[in-house]
């Protein structure tokens, strides 16, 4: 009986979503592409005055970049990150952008009473919050089996990911009484999983889910934008990471394999993205464009991208430029043109 329920359900479940699929993307497509051609070059920059912000990771990168957006509309800001001096130098510009006010906080957000912190913070010094950007982050590129220190990727999960839940679990009440946003930054690596960083794929797929899932939760009462960019200029593409014996530190040639032949965008340009589909109360945001398409592939065609990480990203030596990837921006000079200066001279911290 079992057997007979399941095969009559697995037959009807195809036809029923594939036929609602044949009606329905040919109008969500449509739609889409109207509201791309001729509604959105004529939409006037949204008006962030009197919106409260708060922002996980704004020292560097991605974040520093949405604070400067955030500042230049007008919004009043709280910014957290670890490293003091740097804070202060993003706040000292975002003033000097246009923001009324800027306050810093130094936290470690993977600690749920920092988080907490924070939050409480933020609403006690402005008496509301508008926006959460959860934007925290660390990377890692090693294969799996390299690893000789596996405790201290646990540190992984700890800030890209809790370090994202947290803020927002006592964010969510002040958000749901500004009927608020919520704008995370995850990567196409949650969504498109290449070799040599399975715990920052991980770590960005459980995030992905977690806010999809949240979402779903809280319906109408607060706008979620799951961002999830290509390579763009920041502490990671300088190849700031979590190396295989635990430390934290810039390795460039661990950098050049994993990003290889990918340009590098202006984090600018992705904030902006980022702010304005936000307000447009967009769900996904996917930058540069181009990284769509391998949304499909993987849901499609998963097995193309195995036979690319493992052609391009392994090796059978331990020599890392017999690598590939490595091999092929080496012969052709490719770094010079797909990498913008400002990654290529970083050094130690």
């Amino acid at each position: 009986m079992d057997d007979n329920m399941n095969m009559v359900l697995s037959v009807v479940i195809h036809v029923f979503i594939g036929s609602f699929l044949v009606l329905y993307m040919p109008i969500s497509l449509l739609i889409k592409l109207v509201q791309r051609l001729f509604i959105r070059p004529f939409e006037k920059e949204a008006d962030l005055k009197g919106k409260i912000v708060l922002i996980t990771g704004a020292s560097s990168g991605i974040g520093e970049q949405l604070a400067y957006q955030y500042a230049k509309r007008g919004a009043c800001m709280a910014l957290v990150a670890r490293r003091e001096d740097a804070l202060k130098a993003v706040a000292k510009a975002s003033l000097s952008l246009g923001a009324p006010d800027v306050i810093t906080l130094v936290a470690d957000i993977s600690d749920p009473e920092e988080s907490k912190r924070v939050v409480d913070q933020t609403v006690a010094h402005f008496g509301k919050l508008d926006h959460l950007l959860a934007n925290a982050g660390i990377w890692g590129t090693c294969l799996f089996e390299e690893i000789t220190n596996i405790t201290a990727f646990a540190k992984m999960m700890d800030v890209n990911f809790w370090g994202a839940v947290y803020p927002t679990y006592y964010a969510l009440p002040h958000l749901k009484a500004s009927k608020g946003n919520i704008i995370v930054t995850t990567s196409v690596a949650g969504r498109v999983p290449t070799a040599r960083m399975s715990f920052y794929n991980a770590s960005k797929a459980a995030m992905i889910r977690f806010y999809e899932t949240l979402r779903s939760e809280v319906g109408s009462q607060i706008k979620i934008t799951i961002l999830m960019p290509g390579y763009v200029v920041s502490e990671l593409t300088k190849g700031k990471a979590l190396q295989k014996g635990g430390q934290v530190e810039i390795n460039e040639d661990a950098r050049d394999i994993q990003v290889g032949l990918f340009p590098v965008g202006q984090t600018e340009k992705l904030a902006q993205i980022a702010i304005d589909s936000a307000c447009r109360g967009e769900e996904y945001v996917t930058w540069p464009d181009w990284y769509k398409p391998f949304h499909l592939l993987m849901s499609l065609a998963p097995e193309v991208l195995n036979w690319y990480s493992n052609t391009f990203y392994m090796t059978q030596s331990d020599e890392k430029q017999s690598i590939l990837i490595k091999r092929i921006l080496e012969a052709t000079g490719a770094k010079r043109y797909l990498y913008p200066n400002s990654i290529l001279s970083a050094k130690k911290e």
